[in-house]
C-alpha cells in the first residue's frame, strides 16, 4: 500500500507491505540507515525515533501506523549546516559512546526524556533511559551525556 510519512521534515511517499516495520521503511524503503536494528522484539532501543516529539521503538510500529505523524530520526537532529544538535554535542563532548551501535537510539530516547522531564537527575536518566541497552556499559558517561545537554551538569 501506499503512505506518506513525514520524515526529518520531508514528506515522503513509500509503497510497503501492510505489515512492514517502521523501522524497515525507515531504513529499507528511505534509506535513512542510522536507525539500528538491534534485536527486532523492542528489547534494545537501537530502533528509537520520535514520533510526534515521543521516543518509540519503531520496531514496535508498523509503517502504516505512522502515517500522519512527525517522525524525526537520528539524520534529522543535527541542523541545516550540519552542526550538532546539542544532545549529540554531549554525548561526543561526554564520551557517551563506546561502539556507537545504541548511540542512535539512545540519543532519540534522551531528547525525549528531556523535553518530557527537564528536571531529571542521574535516577531519573537512569530509570528513563532503561528501555535502552548499550552493550559495552556505557551508561555513566551516557548518563553524564543527558545531564549535560539538558542543563544539569554531571
Amino acid at each position: 500500500m501506499e503512505i506518506t510519512l513525514t520524515v526529518n521534515g520531508v514528506a515522503r511517499t513509500v509503497d510497503v507491505e501492510p505489515r512492514t516495520l517502521l523501522v524497515h521503511a525507515l531504513r529499507d524503503h528511505l534509506g535513512l540507515t542510522g536507525t539500528n536494528i538491534g534485536c527486532d522484539s523492542s528489547s534494545c532501543g537501537a530502533c528509537t525515533v520520535l514520533i510526534d516529539g515521543r521516543s518509540a521503538k519503531s520496531c514496535t510500529v508498523l509503517a502504516v501506523q505512522a502515517e500522519g505523524a512527525e517522525i524525526t530520526t537520528i539524520e534529522g537532529l543535527a541542523g541545516d549546516d550540519g552542526s550538532l544538535h546539542p544532545m549529540q554535542e554531549a554525548f561526543h563532548t561526554c564520551h557517551g559512546l563506546q561502539c556507537g551501535y545504541c548511540t542512535p537510539g539512545m540519543v532519540m530516547a534522551a531528547v525525549s526524556l528531556v523535553e518530557e522531564y527537564p528536571d531529571l537527575d542521574e535516577e531519573g536518566v537512569r530509570l528513563g533511559l532503561e528501555g535502552n541497552l548499550c552493550r559495552c556499559t556505557g551508561y555513566h558517561n551516557i548518563v553524564r551525556a543527558v545531564l549535560t545537554a539538558a542543563g544539569k551538569e554531571a
